[in-house]
């Protein structure tokens, strides 16, 4: 079952003044031809509906740039920290996507923290959420990206390893304009 939106904007409020009014246009044909599958469809919809995100200073989630969807794509295919992990065996026999199975990331923090799609099942929206601390644990979750932040911002869901002041009381959010100077 996919979490809508509106759960995580209920999780964390801050988030709305950072919405796109009338979407962002990614184009997705693009995107995921050059990344080689689809996208869970809650994604999708955070991606349509809001630039990058910045939490409190900590999180940062990535979605795509209109007009820059290849780039986003390849570095989804080309994700050379999760390789050089896989190549040192440091993956908990996860494997870098495009293998099958593989990891794709979606968010990271400045602690160095990886939140990533497992991409099996077949379906994305059945993707779970793998989460690699910075202390090199790894972490899966039945759920999509955008339940796993509701639930991380609602404090449904507690993922271990994480700061103690994680999430904070009252969260910030900075989006980072699609703007490109």
């Amino acid at each position: 079952m996919t979490v809508g939106l509106e759960r995580l904007e209920e999780a964390l409020p801050a988030m709305t003044r950072w919405r796109v009014p009338g979407g962002r246009a990614v184009d997705w044909a693009v995107l995921e031809a050059a990344l080689g599958t689809a996208l869970p469809s809650d994604f999708r919809a955070l991606a349509e509906a809001y630039p990058v995100l910045v939490v409190d200073d900590f999180l940062s989630v990535s979605v795509p740039t209109p007009g820059a969807e290849r780039a986003w794509a390849s570095g989804r295919r080309d994700d050379e920290i999760l390789g050089d992990l896989y190549e040192m065996g440091d993956t908990a026999d996860y494997v870098p996507y495009p293998r099958p199975g593989g990891l794709i990331g979606w968010a990271s923090s400045f602690c160095g923290d990886d939140f990533y799609w497992r991409t099996s099942p077949a379906d994305p929206d059945a993707w779970p959420v793998v989460v690699r601390t910075d202390n090199a644990d790894w972490i899966e979750f039945p759920v999509g990206a955008v339940a796993f932040l509701a639930g991380v911002y609602g404090r449904t869901l507690d993922v271990p390893g994480m700061p103690r002041n994680f999430p904070s009381a009252s969260p910030q959010v900075l989006g980072l304009s699609d703007d490109v100077d």
